[in-house]
């Protein structure tokens, strides 16, 4: 069977029939595409809070390792 066969034996919804389908699936297309933000904005605010902490970390050894040089004795 050639895909117009098929085609033409598949009988098409009527229009009144298909609304109800055609609103469902955006609907559903719509629900997981706010999922998706949603847990992108999750991971995204997630990450800037690790990127702050290991800032301050690094911000920290900074400023450990610059007061032990300050304190070492000049030779």
């Amino acid at each position: 069977m050639t895909l117009a066969a098929i085609f033409a034996v598949a009988p098409a919804l009527p229009l009144h029939t298909a609304g109800k389908y055609v609103a469902g699936a955006y609907i559903v297309f719509l629900a997981l595409v706010l999922i998706y933000v949603s847990i992108m904005a999750t991971r995204l605010s997630r990450t800037e809070r690790e990127l702050a902490e290991l800032r301050r970390d690094v911000e920290a050894q900074r400023a450990a390792r610059d007061s032990a040089r300050e304190r070492e004795p000049v030779a």
